[in-house]
């Protein structure tokens, strides 16, 4: 048999490269504490414009991040009803005549007199 033939591998079995030339990006830690008194460190990217105040803790509590600062509440938008944004385009008075209009046009349209609402 010849004996230059070439043995192989299994194609992504084995890495052949090695740590040595390799340059890890700088890191931080960032430490939450949980209620129930878990500490999870967290490893980030020191370039993190911004770090998560809030981590899922182990347990499945929100764990609060050791020395950071809270940030700013947004606005809670209270939901309008649809009466709300009603009365943001029509005042009560102008609602109260166009019901009387509309209540006289049905009256009319179904053959009954035209007799006025008075409010």
């Amino acid at each position: 048999m010849i004996e230059n033939h070439l043995r192989g591998s299994r194609l992504g079995a084995t890495s052949y490269e090695n740590d040595s030339y390799v340059e890890y990006a700088p890191r931080q830690i960032v430490v939450y504490a949980c209620p129930e008194g878990h500490r999870v460190e967290v490893p980030m990217s020191a370039e993190a414009e911004e770090v998560p105040y809030t981590w899922e803790c182990r347990c499945g509590r929100v764990a609060l991040q050791v020395d950071g600062t809270a940030p700013e509440p947004k606005a809670v938008r209270t939901p309008r009803s649809h009466w709300d944004m009603l009365l943001e385009r029509r005042t009560v008075a102008d609602l109260e005549e166009l019901l009387a209009e509309r209540l006289e046009l049905l009256h009319v349209q179904r053959g009954g007199s035209t007799r006025r609402v008075s409010a």
